[in-house]
């Protein structure tokens, strides 16, 4: 009596022992019609179709270099300058520039735009180049304490020249352009690199006119740019995601191996089918078309069976996509020993109490 009890308590719960990741290989064959709520197709990847689905040949290496050319800086508050002024007349209160002239050190661009300078006062450089910040000081000293003031001045401390760089770098700052201008490339090199592998990564440049954003694969495949001074460089995390769901060794959430991978990749960056309960007859790629063509259905379902030996040479063509789902059937026997394993434990505890 015991052991029917517990026969009977067993396959009352049969729903939640037969729970599985996803539907039944079978399901997702025969499912997908026009009446579900998201209609799909099933495409059974054979020699015959895989051309249509499969990655694009690699593009051959571009020759193509940035081009840089000079940038003009303006000040701005908080730009530091090294000044210096000569005279030509003996004995006035500047040296001479064959002795190199009086040197002002540290220079800084006050709150205001100004600098302050002895016998020039306070002299309005905010949004002036280097070329009219020495004529503007000209200005002041011709004639009152210079005969005929020769000035020369240049940036120590080029925040107005400067470009910014942030997110997944490994030394996140500001980098001087002092040196000359810099590139995409060169500024988050300066910034240590980045800290994923560059499939991986988007590259967002604003400048205060415009913004912009390039994947880094492609930057360091010939679309590297010159960036302007004061521009922000942000190096995010490109969406290039997949989940892997059922029978594989390692589900979840995760990269995309490459660029353009292949489902050969994929799987093998999971480990692979799980041997112990793996349907190697049910896997699956689940796609969405954001934009699908009239009369198609707005999903696909990509099937291949493992068991057929060119299933190999299917699955390293076929390219997987961002936002694709991976998901492996469980086998039949596997779905069988869910049920039986639960019974013949049930009949062999019932014997086991029946003795005592």
């Amino acid at each position: 009596m015991m052991s029917v009890l517990f026969f009977t308590a067993m396959l009352s719960g049969c729903g939640s022992i037969l729970s599985g990741t996803g539907p039944y290989s079978s399901a997702i064959r025969d499912g997908g019609g026009p009446e579900t709520d998201l209609p799909y197709k099933v495409i059974d990847l054979s020699p015959l179709n895989v051309n249509e689905y499969s990655r694009k040949a690699p593009m051959p290496p571009s020759a193509k270099v940035s081009k840089t050319g000079s940038t003009t800086i303006k000040l701005i508050p908080g730009d530091v300058m090294k000044i210096m002024i000569s005279d030509s007349a003996e004995g006035g209160v500047f040296a001479p520039l064959a002795s190199g002239g009086t040197v002002f050190d540290n220079v800084r661009v006050s709150s205001e735009g100004t600098i302050t300078l002895p016998y020039a006062g306070t002299v309005n450089v905010r949004g002036n180049t280097l070329a009219q910040v020495d004529k503007a000081i000209r200005k002041e000293l011709k004639g009152s304490v210079a005969t005929d003031p020769q000035v020369h001045s240049e940036l120590v401390g080029d925040l107005s020249g400067s470009v910014l760089v942030a997110g997944a770098v490994k030394a996140p700052g500001r980098f001087s352009s002092l040196q000359g201008p810099l590139t995409i490339l060169d500024a988050i090199n300066m910034a240590g690199g980045p800290l994923m592998e560059p499939h991986l990564i988007n590259v967002v440049v604003r400048n205060g006119k415009q913004a912009y954003t390039v994947n880094y694969e492609d930057v360091l495949e010939g679309g590297n740019k010159q960036v302007a001074p004061r521009s922000e460089i942000i190096v995010e995390r490109a969406r290039q995601r997949f989940v892997a769901m059922g029978s594989v060794k390692d589900p979840g959430l995760k990269d995309l191996p490459a660029r353009n991978p292949s489902l050969l990749e994929v799987l093998g960056s999971v480990g692979g089918l799980d041997e112990t309960k793996a349907d190697p007859q049910g896997v699956f790629v689940f796609r969405v078309n954001p934009e699908p063509k009239a009369g198609e259905p707005a999903a696909e379902v990509f099937r291949l069976d493992m068991r057929k030996p060119e299933s190999i040479f299917l699955a390293r063509a076929f390219q997987v996509h961002p936002e694709d789902a991976v998901y492996v059937t469980n086998a039949p026997v596997y779905e069988w020993n869910k049920i039986i394993s639960p019974i013949v434990q049930t009949i062999v505890l019932g014997r086991t109490i029946n003795r005592l």
